[in-house]
């Protein structure tokens, strides 16, 4: 388990501990793309909009493996979002607006997105 500051610039940390992971489970380059993609994606909203940038608050990054399946939990410690309301970034109205693809990428990227605690914990699955 990863336990993160609300910095961004921890996001290196994270872009390490996939890295790891590569070699560890003999990830495919594609896969590691799609993994690296939506975990920073994951990471960088629980800083900005989770915690909101609170430099005492952490960000937890866990892993759980199953036989063919690589799963990854981010949590923060801020009060939750409406994922089931948000946005479409492809929609016309949003296509210039900087922002709001995070749950988008992540959504295409893996094979399955899950939220819970009321938005403050993510977990993203990959089938390696």
């Amino acid at each position: 388990m990863l336990t993160l500051v609300s910095d961004p610039k921890n996001i290196t940390v994270v872009e390490s501990f996939v890295e790891r992971l590569v070699d560890k489970y003999k990830i495919s380059p594609d896969i590691y793309g799609n993994i690296l993609i939506s975990l920073t994606e994951a990471v960088t909203n629980a800083i900005k909009h989770g915690n909101n940038g609170d430099q005492s608050k952490r960000v937890f990054v866990k892993l759980k493996r199953a036989k063919d399946k690589l799963a990854f939990q981010v949590s923060d410690e801020g009060g939750g979002f409406d994922f089931d309301h948000l946005p479409d970034p492809t929609a016309p109205e949003n296509l210039l607006k900087i922002g709001g693809r995070g749950v988008f990428l992540m959504r295409q990227l893996s094979d399955d997105v899950t939220f819970s605690e009321n938005g403050s914990t993510v977990e993203i699955c990959f089938r390696i």
